[in-house]
């Protein structure tokens, strides 16, 4: 089928092209040759009267105009493919497919762990491949790249659906061990104590650390790890603490020596939300993934801690937010 001279399928081919920028792995994408991608690449550069990629050193960068182009064809593609694929019913037993899902370690723990469990008994044919946060999660979404992203509600794209999970409140722990510590902790205690923190590259932290900061917090950060389960071996034998999500802190203090203690001061609560793009809104297996988790996220085996004394409270509206976009990766 061809649209002003362009032959459709070669949009297929494009796309490849303009989102692994190599002839080698778009050829690996297509199924097709080198010989052939790059036969097809020659196609589209006399279509568009434009080298589309050009080669700079070993790398091949991307021209004004495919630049341009990645965006578009993108989504003329998955509009495409999501008026011809809608299934009138999905069978989990029977069905045959992978679901890509972005999130941090901390939701693997908490979620998705128990989503695997399900896949498993209910759906035997149906593979999980679970991608680590990227500083920039929306990129992917918009391309459909990824099935879901789960994220605070405050930094997903006001572009397509959303679904809050739970909502997530603050706790620290320390080691049992820890004699520096009782039952509760002094905010003086907070203060002197040396901290676990989590940062995931050189521009983002943790939100928990961005609020202190913002709040006028200047924690004593004895260790910085690039993950949220590792926390706990680096206060364990020691009089370091640590704050982090609730309900991976109840999870963890299963199988280490640590033990929770309401934090001094009110971190905001999170709302845990996943998205998806909105061209998967109506698909039938998609639906079913997005009722799944939710029915995981509600059954919480430690219930919800937010209304206990100390723990966190809603986020006050007008709060500071320049920052917040570069925490979406790791909260």
């Amino acid at each position: 089928m061809r649209f002003n001279r362009l032959d459709l399928n070669l949009l297929v081919a494009l796309d490849a092209l303009l989102s692994e920028k190599s002839i080698t792995r778009a050829a690996g994408r297509l199924n097709l040759s080198q010989s052939a991608t790059s036969g097809v690449l020659a196609r589209l550069r006399e279509y568009f009267k434009d080298e589309l990629l050009v080669p700079v050193g070993r790398t091949l960068i991307l021209t004004p105009l495919a630049t341009s182009l990645c965006d578009p064809v993108r989504k003329v593609l998955l509009q495409i493919q999501a008026t011809i694929d809608i299934r009138p019913e999905f069978d989990p037993q029977t069905a045959s497919r992978a679901f890509r899902i972005l999130a941090s370690d901390y939701i693997s723990t908490v979620l998705l762990g128990d989503l695997g469990q399900r896949f498993a008994s209910d759906a035997p044919n149906i593979t999980l491949d679970v991608l680590p946060t990227t500083s920039s999660p929306i990129d992917l979404l918009e391309r459909a790249e990824v099935d879901l992203i789960v994220l605070p509600r405050k930094f997903i794209a006001e572009t397509h659906p959303v679904q809050v999970l739970f909502e997530e409140t603050y706790t620290c722990i320390a080691w049992t061990g820890n004699t520096q510590v009782g039952e509760t902790l002094t905010l003086d205690q907070y203060m002197a104590l040396g901290h676990v923190s989590s940062r995931f590259g050189a521009a983002v932290t943790s939100f928990e650390e961005w609020f202190l900061k913002i709040s006028g917090y200047d924690r004593r950060i004895e260790v910085t790890t690039t993950n949220f389960t590792s926390i706990p071996h680096f206060v364990i034998g020691t009089n370091r603490i640590a704050t982090m999500h609730t309900r991976l802190a109840r999870t963890l203090a299963r199988y280490y020596p640590i033990r929770l203690l309401p934090p001094p001061l009110d971190i905001p609560a999170l709302e845990m939300c996943m998205q998806w793009n909105h061209f998967l809104d109506r698909d039938p297996s998609h639906i079913w993934l997005r009722s799944v988790l939710a029915d995981i996220a509600r059954a919480d085996p430690f219930g919800n801690p937010s209304g206990k004394p100390g723990f966190t409270m809603q986020r006050e509206q007008g709060q500071d937010d320049e920052q917040a976009p570069a925490l979406a990766a790791c909260s």
